[in-house]
């Protein structure tokens, strides 16, 4: 954390939570090294331990990817295998980074790491242009809706800072992202390795006119990326603590996933469809008058109502979809294949349950957006849309209106390990 923030700020700012991604050696960790080291946010214990390993690798300067690629495999091979998350705060706003792999095969990890995303960086070589995996990168920020998308055109430093090279690759990507549902995209022409643009305005680029990367990440506009519209709350936990101060208490506690909530408010509880009306929200400490996304609450409610976890308080006039037959875009984790017929487990908000999967209705050809149609099976970081059948009904919205009451994962029963990533349609 930045010495000129403190507590008391850091607890009422404002959280960005953003992913880099782009192709290998494409200087991700370095650029997340440089925003730390520049926006001094680093320990001295940190920034001494990275020198030490700098050093025993033969590097002459300070190799700031260290900050970030923490496994011993990563720094022998100067790439990034696993997501690596790491905070940061500025007098403005705090951070969560998660730095995801170029590689294909590493393509779930980058899904995983930019599932909670609200804007992601894509880093493009500046030598090399616009390429296979920059396109994949954009089509799954896309996919998962992630609304802010900031294009970084790194190693400027390598082509004498051309102006020219920087217009080309900006009209290559505005060429493909129109095919994508990304609304807010940003063109910074940077050096990760040098600092151009990156917190300091370089003196390199006077014909950009644009903001740094991270007068960008400090302002972007993101309040407006929950949805404020349809009231959702999954349950989580019944909370009764049965002590003598609180006998008679009983608490509906979860995460608000859309919508405000306040007391007194006409509320309906699913899969009963009983309706009741909110007595009190709290949190641990006080009472509130409203709740939105992503605070987490306690409600009670005026009527005694039969609610456990995995239902679901919504408002009467604005309901979730109900059913057991789901259609979604689906990014396979898993090395052994998906194959219609085959069961799952399967967590949806706070619900968990078991499916199967009814069919493959087609892969995406990730370079060319194309469908391919006709496949039978589907494998290891391969995206796709696929039906399924659940045993029990869900509550649910597509994922394009709620990221979180129409995401799904997908488990495998025997080995309890996460094989798939879903979008609800």
């Amino acid at each position: 954390m930045s010495e000129t923030v403190s507590t008391e700020q850091y607890l009422n700012m404002d959280l960005l939570r953003f992913t880099t991604a782009g192709s290998v050696d494409d200087g991700k960790s370095t650029l997340i090294g440089r925003l730390l080291y520049d926006s001094k946010s680093i320990f001295e214990d940190q920034m001494n331990a990275v020198e030490e390993a700098s050093r025993n690798m033969g590097d002459h300067t300070v190799n700031l990817a260290l900050l970030t690629d923490g496994l011993k495999a990563e720094r022998e091979q100067g790439i990034t295998i696993d997501v690596a998350y790491r905070y940061f705060a500025t007098p403005k706003r705090k951070f969560i980074i998660a730095d995801t792999p170029g590689h294909i095969q590493y393509t779930r990890n980058m899904v995983t790491g930019a599932s909670t995303a609200n804007l992601a960086i894509i880093l493009v070589d500046a030598r090399h242009g616009v390429v296979e995996q920059t396109c994949r990168h954009a089509f799954i920020a896309s996919l998962l809706q992630i609304k802010h998308l900031v294009l970084c055109v790194n190693k400027m430093d390598l082509v004498d800072y051309s102006e020219e090279a920087y217009n080309k690759i900006k009209e290559k990507f505005d060429d493909f992202s129109s095919k994508l549902e990304i609304q807010d995209i940003h063109y910074i022409p940077i050096s990760a390795l040098k600092g151009d643009n990156v917190v300091e305005k370089s003196e390199n680029t006077p014909w950009y006119n644009g903001s740094t990367l991270l007068y960008t990440l400090e302002n972007v506009h993101i309040a407006s990326d929950y949805n404020f519209v349809d009231c959702r709350l999954p349950v989580q936990r019944v909370i009764r603590p049965q002590s003598d101060k609180f006998h008679d208490f009983r608490g509906y506690a979860g995460r608000v996933e859309g919508g405000i909530f306040k007391p007194g408010d006409d509320v309906l509880a699913l899969p009963s469809g009983f309706t009741t009306k909110i007595k009190s929200i709290e949190t641990y400490d006080q009472k509130l008058d409203e709740a939105f996304p992503p605070m987490s609450v306690c409600m009670t409610l005026e009527d005694e109502i039969d609610i456990s976890r995995g239902d679901m308080i919504v408002k009467p006039n604005n309901q979730p979809e109900i059913g057991q037959d789901i259609d979604m875009m689906v990014c396979w984790l898993n090395d052994k294949k998906l194959i219609p017929g085959k069961k799952y487990a399967f967590k949806h908000t706070t619900k968990e349950g078991r499916c199967v999967v009814k069919e493959i209705l087609y892969k995406v050809n990730i370079n060319t957006l194309h469908k391919i149609e006709g496949e039978t099976e589907m494998g290891l970081n391969e995206i796709g849309r696929i039906k399924i059948r659940t045993t029990t009904p869900l509550f649910f919205d597509s994922y394009k209106k709620n990221r979180s009451t129409g995401s799904i994962i997908l488990i495998e029963e025997g080995t309890n390990e996460t094989v798939g990533a879903g979008m609800i349609i």
